[in-house]
């Protein structure tokens, strides 16, 4: 085809692309990526179009297409192109210039990046979930968005919420909200919002409408109280979504005439029935039931026998029962509290709970047996189960393992399957419960709907459905999600084509029919009456039906072509079938279809259950029968039009085939729903999941873009732009676009028409009619035509600015030529007499400096060869003598070593040949006794004989030949060896003349390496000093374990002086600095001797339990960590509450140990010196696998823990010095903050060795340890002074409140395992002691937090007293408006005299470093408000004060300035999450305007105190009295001065002229309540503490149900 064949409107399309056009490509990863026009090549058959992406410019993509092609498709394969950036923000995707796929996506990924969650798709809203707070529904936005039209503010659900009331008002129709998307998406949440809005939104415009000042009215109350309810029962965590709702539900919020709540109404829709029995890997059952296990008191909990979840069958198939963040213990009361609210009694309530209790049982009976099922006699899960659902044990198990056939003329019981009986267990599980929902929903909506008959007027709905869902494996549930979702996706898009079509009807424009894909088809396959779930009735009520018979009946019924586009057959499976849905093709399971689909009971269980004992189940199964029958003649009326007599209710016997199963229920109510939607009007909320793995403001655009295609959010855009997708009003597009025509068209002179005008635009740039259409009020404009429209715009003002600059700049140029010309004319002769004299002066000076540099290089060079000559002949030297030095030290080594090798080798052979020279001695000795008695009794029986003689004779002669024989051997051997001898000899001589040779060598090269030797000498002493050492620390040792013995002795003194202490309490001795000696305590007061002898008497039962371990005293030392004891402090909170019995007052006295003073020394010697560490030092220190192995090669590892903590002075020198004194601290970051796992927190080590002490019994030892600790660290962080304090205390308070924190918590887990022990059987020892020890450090924890923060507090404020006033006072950073103290001529002199002492951003840079440690040490939210108010307040007051008294300073001009600083500190405030904090300065703020108002009249004095409220008449007298009037300004009159003094009043206590000073050594400090703190074991790799990393490789290694046997737990 040639170029001259193509239509005009596929060149127009081609001409679109020209040079840095940019367009959409296709991608993997991102979905559609961007890319601009570098080439465009058209021939007479094809076109190539290069572009090069956007974000990689290496990257190309090419287009290449036919002409042929493109002419076919009218254009449609051009790549998408891209909108101009003003447009890529837009809030409405309808307004779009190009209305394509990727620019809908890009749109809403901008958005989103920019933290804008909502954006509109014409009357659809897109929320795109964050995955994180955002403070987008507070109660003031809710006001905001009341009584706003839609587009007047931002894109918001509280818009769409308004938009539907509104409608509801003004219309009297009723609406519907449906907010759908899929699992994960945020549909709950939105609905939540939503019903949240209209509870609270305050309408005030509405005539009759209940204002909301009081708050919510009980019925508003009761609907929001039905979400957490509704949640509980009906809602479970799956893989996508941790609050996932596993069921629909349609609530109608009813309005009577005056539009207040009156009522409220829910729908539910297909409960997940078989999430009971059974829940895939990570996800759960409903949350109501672990919220149960959890939350359930002591004597509930035995009551229904409730274990943790773990234990239950129905609850632990997943292996997950926690929610991150979730604690289902305040999720079970909140939903009591609803329970409560919605009207259901406690007892009704605990009888809902008992029920669901006896469905865990169920679940756990257990059924056995090869071919018939048995249930063993003692279940002990059947007879709890039964128990709690008051039926017959023996029926309940007989009709659980048969069945009954019912005949004609007779019945027949058949024994079931193991596997049947599971099912008819899980079935009687899952009718309980739908039913107990059924009536929970029932009681709900009694509670909440309206019962005054003719009250609601209208109601607005709010549609909570599931989105679309395509998962591996597909099964029932799956089906009717997306069958609803296809009826759904009909019904969206017929409203808004009929939408579409009803707005160029209004406005009267020519318009053609727009096609839209309609999912009818899909829809009659699924529900007509050969329909799949026609087919799925009839083959659940055939006896022998099967799955497989179901699909073979879907194969053979849809095989025809009419279903070919609808139903597939899949290739490898003869068990599934996909249904072709109008968002994705869904391949089904087959496998349980029909058992879902009839749900059914066997009728002698559900006989029984209705006549059982409790009369809540027998109450509940009927109402839920009767509602559920309700609902099903409620649905069948709104499909037949004519209601049917009589109930609908559930036959048994021979009638069992005529049960309703649960898809046709389903059917009736989708269809139902259909039609309710169909009669309201209609507005749609579409939730976007934007990522699978739930990350906060973590963009997914392959994702995303699957579920815009699956919600019909493309759809619509698609019908948009198949019609008019961009309307203007006369009016914006006249404003818009005036300039592209003449000035005659638009002169204001002569009153144009602004239709006229918008005709005049339209007919000179757009020549087709079809691209646009003229309404009544409006101009549409089909897709691409306002980026047309906006390029026309902007080449026109280009050529508007090209013209005006070329003349500008002509007339500029010409003047400047013509200054230049005469100016340069004067200067050349000048000049070019310069220009000489330099040149000339510059030869003279270039020949001298050639000169002189020829000589400067020839030395240089010289200088330069002669040093090099002189390095390398000393680096040889030096090089030499090394190698010498070396080759000597090895060669004395090597034969040093020699010798000793020579000589313990010698020595080894010799000792060896003795050894072996005696033992053989000695086996010959045995030999030869043996033998020899052997011979004598040969001989003497030879003896006896004749021949005796002849032998003895002939064995002397053989006996003679051998000795001679020996003989001769010997001597060659030791001729032999004397030869050997004399070589050895001459080679010993050899070595002996090499080695005398290497001597007089060596002697040679000592003696040119003296300071070699000199540096052997200083090693030696050095050696010989850390021998001296060693040797010292062998005798303190030595010291160290005879008074180990020693102290052993005094303490077996100190317990027979207590016992004699119990006899005569007046004669108390307390011990003094770690010694046992006792002096009289006289003038004690009586109660504090009570209080010592309670505790002495509670350390010696202690002690006597546990003899081996060392013993402490409590009240043995005195502690000042309480704040009394610190001098100056006043009370710690609650002090005052305790009494003088309590464990924080009786506990007064503290360990000194001589390690706590050794810390205090260390202290004292780091005052003021902070030790940091580098970020890369901060690794964690990993667990040593030799370690490991060797703990677990030694045995118990127990024994070893026990052992390392009685030892605790060691640990205790390692905590004190390793872990507080000498502790590198991570300097916080001013680039980004670190993260928690980077900082290292002792607080969590220490509180890792006293919980192993608490946990093994060692009480005394903790409590020593731990006050150790406190007292050292508190003694640390009082050494530090001014600035320096910032971090040190930062960080130890952070610590102080963490270890509060894990105080708290280990004290709640040793109590649940007391609890848990004692359930057992199993008693605890020394709880009583425990408990006081626990109280007791808590106290003193909080009162080490108040003395922390008050010394940090003091420092701090000290240091900003000082800034304060030079900095928001006399600091002049704002330009303009500098003023002087007196007058201008000695103002500049001393301008720089007068730089005051600190700046605003020195003060700035004080609060930063503040809160950047307390940020990085990730102190407590409440801590760093109230560090930062009391910081603020201390400048606002000392700033306001200053200010008031001073003299001829206050001007307007100094006013500005502290406005200007004053700004400068809100928006630090407010940038540091402390805006609230600024009220402090709002004094301060008030002083500042004052002096810029006017002051010349009575009105304008009267505006000072209307805008100066906060300010009492005496300070506003002060201001005004001191303000100093400039040169140019009026003084103020004395009259006004007058009229000012007469407001005074001097008995107003409120009348003050200074505020309050703020204290600097007092800071109230209130403790922040101690968190859910996880124990950390981290450790940085550069701390060398030996002892601490075994406790924690130990700790790894014991079981923790072997550490559960705490506190002396026995039998």
């Amino acid at each position: 085809m040639a170029a001259t064949d193509v239509s005009e409107q596929v060149l127009q399309s081609l001409a679109v692309y020209g040079q840095g056009t940019s367009a959409w490509f296709e991608d993997e990863a991102d979905a559609w990526v961007s890319g601009h026009l570098v080439s465009k090549e058209v021939t007479d058959t094809d076109v190539k179009m290069v572009f090069q992406d956007d974000i990689h410019a290496e990257r190309e993509h090419v287009f290449e297409q036919k002409l042929k092609v493109l002419e076919k498709g009218k254009g449609a394969s051009l790549p998408p192109l891209r909108n101009p950036p003003r447009l890529e923000n837009i809030d409405d995707l309808t307004n779009l210039s190009h209305l394509n796929e990727p620019s809908v996506l890009n749109t809403i990924r901008i958005r989103y990046a920019q933290r804008n969650i909502y954006t509109y798709s014409g009357i659809v809203l897109i929320a795109t979930n964050p995955f994180d707070r955002v403070p987008l529904y507070e109660p003031d936005i809710i006001q905001q968005y009341s009584g706003r039209k839609r587009g007047e503010l931002e894109p918001h659900l509280f818009a769409i919420a308004e938009d539907a009331y509104r409608c509801m008002i003004r219309e009297q129709t009723n609406q519907t909200i449906v907010v759908s998307g899929e699992s994960g998406a945020g549909k709950t949440v939105s609905a939540k919002f939503i019903m949240r809005y209209f509870a609270t939104a305050d309408d005030k415009d509405t005539a009759g409408k209940a204002a909301k000042g009081s708050g919510m009215t009980e019925v508003e109350e009761q609907i929001l109280a039905t979400n957490p309810i509704m949640e509980a029962f009906g809602n479970a965590k799956t893989s996508r979504n941790d609050n996932s709702s596993r069921f629909g539900k349609y609530i109608e919020i009813q309005f009577d005439k005056s539009c207040n709540i009156v009522g409220a109404k829910i729908r539910t829709y297909l409960l997940e029935r078989s999430r009971l029995i059974f829940q895939p890997e990570i996800e759960r059952n409903y949350h109501i039931f672990y919220q149960l296990c959890a939350g359930a008191p002591i004597n509930e909990r035995k009551e229904l026998e409730l274990k943790d979840w773990t234990k239950f069958h129905y609850l632990n198939q997943s292996g997950t029962g926690v929610i991150p963040g979730v604690d289902d213990v305040e999720e079970f009361e909140l939903t009591q509290r609803s329970l409560s609210m919605v009207g259901i009694a406690v007892q009704t309530q605990w009888q809902i709970f008992r029920l669901l209790a006896a469905l865990l049982h169920i679940g756990d009976i257990e059924i056995g047996g090869r071919n018939d099922a048995t249930i063993a006699s003692d279940e002990p899960a059947m007879a709890t189960a039964t128990r709690l659902l008051g039926v017959n044990p023996t029926e309940f198990k007989k009709w659980l393992t048969k069945r009954q056939i019912v005949t004609r003329s007779d019945s027949i019981v058949k024994p079931l399957s193991p596997a049947q009986a599971i099912v008819v267990r899980d079935s009687v599980a899952k009718y309980i419960y739908a039913s107990l929902f059924d009536w929970l929903v029932d009681v709900v909506n009694r509670s909440l709907s309206c019962q005054q008959e003719g009250l609601v007027a209208t109601f607005i709905g709010v549609l909570d459905i599931y989105g679309f869902e395509h998962f591996k494996k597909n099964s029932f549930e799956q089906f009717c999600i997306n069958y609803a979702n296809e009826k759904l996706q009909q019904q969206f898009n017929q409203h808004v084509f009929k939408l579409e079509q009803e707005e160029y009807i209004r406005e009267e424009i020519n318009w053609q029919f727009i096609e839209f894909s309609d999912n009818q088809p899909c829809i009659e396959m699924i529900e007509a009456r050969l329909g799949i779930l026609s087919l799925l009735d009839e083959e659940s009520r055939l006896p022998t039906g099967s799955d497989q018979g179901f699909c073979d009946k879907l194969y053979n019924n849809f095989s025809t072509p009419t279903y070919k586009q609808y139903f597939k057959k899949p290739r490898f499976s003869n068990k599934a079938f996909t249904v072709c849905h109008y968002a994705h093709d869904v391949e089904y399971e087959s496998e349980g279809f029909l058992d879902k689909n009839k749900d059914t009971v066997p009728d002698e269980i559900l006989t029984m259950l209705q006549n059982a004992k409790s009369e809540f189940v027998v109450e509940m199964l009927h109402t839920a029968t009767e509602a559920a029958n309700a609902t099903a003649q409620s649905n069948r009326e709104s499909v037949t039009g004519t209601p049917k007599p009589g109930p609908l209710k559930r036959p048994g016997g021979a009638a069992a085939a005529k049960k309703p199963t649960l898809g046709s229920i389903f059917k009736l109510s989708l269809i139902s729903l259909m039609d309710t939607i169909g009669q309201t009007n209609v507005h749609y909320i579409r939730c976007i999941k934007p990522n699978e793995a739930k990350v906060a403001w973590v963009f997914d655009p392959n994702m995303v873009l699957a579920q815009l295609r699956a919600c019909g959010v493309l759809e619509t855009i698609r019908i948009s732009c198949a019609g008019y997708p961009t309307r203007w009003t006369f009016e914006e597009f006249a404003d818009r676009y005036y300039a592209l025509v003449n000035s005659k068209h638009w002169d204001p002179h002569t009153h144009p028409d602004v239709k006229q005008l918008c005709n005049v635009i339209l007919g000179t740039y757009i020549n087709d009619s079809d691209k646009f259409q003229v309404g009544l009020s409006k101009i549409f404009f089909r897709a691409g035509q306002l980026a047309y429209l906006e390029k026309m715009r902007a080449d026109r003002w280009n050529e508007c600015t090209i013209l005006l600059q070329k003349n500008m700049r002509r007339f500029i140029t010409r003047i400047r030529y013509l200054r230049m010309k005469d100016l340069s004319l004067r200067l050349q002769q000048v000049a070019r007499k310069q220009v000489a004299k330099r040149q000339l002066v510059h030869l003279r000076h270039e020949k001298s400096a050639v000169m002189i540099q020829s000589q400067i290089r020839g030395y240089l060079a010289r200088d330069r060869q002669r040093k090099t000559v002189e390095f390398i002949v000393h680096l040889q030297a030096a090089v030499r003598r090394n190698l010498a030095q070396r080759y000597f030290a090895n060669f004395k080594q090597n034969h040093a070593a020699t010798q000793i090798q020579r000589l313990v080798r010698g020595w080894m052979a010799r000792k060896k040949l003795q050894e072996q020279r005696r033992f053989v001695t000695r086996v010959q000795a045995c030999v030869r006794k043996r033998q020899a008695r052997k011979c004598l009794q040969a001989l003497r029986a030879e003896a006896r004989s004749a021949t005796h003689l002849q032998q003895v004779s002939y064995k002397l002669e053989n006996k003679v030949v051998e000795l001679t024989q020996h003989i001769t051997q010997h001597k060659d051997e030791k001729e032999q060896l004397r030869l050997k001898t004399v070589q050895l000899e001459s080679l010993l001589k050899t070595w002996t003349e090499k080695y005398e040779k290497l001597e007089h060598k060596s002697k040679a090269l000592e003696s040119s390496s003296v300071a070699s030797k000199e540096q052997l000498a200083r090693l030696q002493m050095d050696f010989d000093e850390l021998q001296t050492k060693y040797d010292g620390a062998a005798t303190e040792l030595a010291t160290r374990t005879a008074d180990v013995t020693r102290l052993q002795e005094e303490l077996d003194a100190q317990r027979n002086e207590v016992s004699q202490l119990k006899l005569r309490p007046a004669r108390i001795q307390t011990l003094n600095n770690g010694s046992s000696h006792g002096g009289a305590q006289g003038g004690e007061d009586v109660a504090e001797l009570k209080n010592q002898i309670a505790a002495l008497k509670a350390q010696l039962s202690q002690s006597l339990k546990s003899p081996k371990r060392q013993g402490s005293i409590n009240s043995a030392y005195p502690r000042n960590l309480s704040p009394s004891h610190v001098a100056g402090r006043g009370y710690s909170p609650d002090r005052s509450a305790r009494s003088p019995s309590s464990p924080g007052a009786a506990a007064h006295y503290r360990f000194h140990s001589p390690l706590a003073m050794d810390a205090t020394t260390g202290t004292d010697a780091l005052a003021g010196k902070v030790m940091y560490a580098e970020p890369e030092q901060m690794r964690p220190l990993s667990l040593d696998q030799q370690q490991l192995q060797a703990v677990e090669r030694q045995g118990n590892p127990e024994d070893a823990m026990r052992a390392l903590l009685q030892d605790i002075e060691p640990l205790e020198k390692e905590i004190l010095e390793g872990l507080i004194i000498q502790l590198k601290v991570l300097p916080p970051s001013p680039q980004q903050l670190p993260v928690r796992q980077e900082i290292m927190f002792p607080a969590h080590t220490i509180g890792l060795c006293i919980t192993q002490m608490w946990r093994y019994g060692y009480l005394a030892e903790s409590e020593r340890l731990l006050f150790t600790a406190m007292d050292t660290i508190q003694r640390h962080c009082l050494n530090f002074h001014g600035e320096d304090t910032i971090v040190p205390c930062a960080y130890w308070l952070s610590n102080a409140h963490e270890l509060l924190s894990l105080v708290c918590s280990t004290e709640q887990e040793l109590l649940r395992d007391m609890q848990y022990n004692a359930m057992k059987g199993r008693r605890g020892v020394g709880w009583h002691e425990f408990e006081k020890l626990v109280s007791t450090v808590k106290f003193e924890l909080q009162c080490l937090e108040d003395n922390l923060y008050h010394h940090w507090l003091t420092e701090l404020k000290k240091r900003l007293e000082k800034m304060a006033v030079p900095a928001l006072i006399e600091n002049q950073s704002l330009p303009g408006f500098v003023a002087t103290e007196s007058n201008r001529f000695f103002g500049k002199i001393l301008s720089s005299a007068s730089t005051p002492a600190y700046s605003m951003d020195e003060l700035l840079n004080t609060l930063n470093r503040i809160y950047r440690a307390m940020k990085c040490y990730y102190l407590h939210e409440s801590v760093i408000e109230q560090v930062l108010t009391e910081l603020l307040k201390l400048i606002g007051v000392s700033t306001f004060n200053d200010l008031v008294m001073r003299r001829n300073y206050n001007s307007w001009k100094r006013a500005m300035q502290i406005q200007y600083n004053i700004t400068r500190l809100e928006e630090w405030c407010k940038t540091h999450e402390a805006a609230d904090s600024t009220i402090q300065l709002e004094h301060l703020m008030q002083a500042a305007k004052l002096l810029q108002l006017k002051k010349e009249t009575p009105e304008d004095i009267q505006t000072i105190y209307d805008v100066c409220w906060l300010l009492a008449p005496s300070q506003v007298q002060k201001l005004l009295q001191n303000y100093y009037v400039a040169d140019y300004e009026d003084p103020i009159s004395n009259d006004i001065l007058r009229a000012v003094a007469s407001r005074v009043s001097s008995g107003d206590a409120n009348d003050i002229l200074l505020l309050d000073n703020v204290s600097v050594d007092d800071s109230p400090y209130e403790v922040p309540e101690p968190e859910n703190v996880v124990l950390s074991s981290y450790l940085p790799a550069f701390l060398d503490l030996q002892r601490l990393k075994r406790l924690m490789t130990l700790t790894s290694v014991v079981p923790p149900l072997t550490r559960k046997n705490s506190l002396s737990i026995g039998p």
